[in-house]
């Protein structure tokens, strides 16, 4: 949890995307800032990551319905294209 802190603190306009539990992975949530730089991490529960997105006013989504912001895709694109680039 100590990373999601440190993100919601250090960026602007974040969504949480709560990701359900499957049989390989725990719940987890996807933080999408406002340019779509995004972090994700495993959480105790589902309800543990409604709470965490409660207790920091951020609008939380069920990822399986909305999918994945376009910016976040975008933001990946821009990154990678960096890393290609680089010498």
């Amino acid at each position: 949890m100590q990373h999601l802190e440190q993100f919601v603190a250090t960026h602007r306009g974040i969504e949480a995307f709560v990701e359900m539990p499957t049989s390989m992975a725990r719940a987890s949530v996807l933080l999408v800032a406002f340019d779509g730089e995004w972090t994700r991490r495993s959480v105790d529960s589902v309800i543990a990551a409604r709470q965490f997105a409660e207790r920091h006013g951020l609008p939380v989504y069920d990822a399986a319905v909305v999918g994945y912001p376009q910016r976040m895709r975008d933001f990946n694109a821009r990154s990678k294209g960096r890393r290609n680039s680089a010498p």
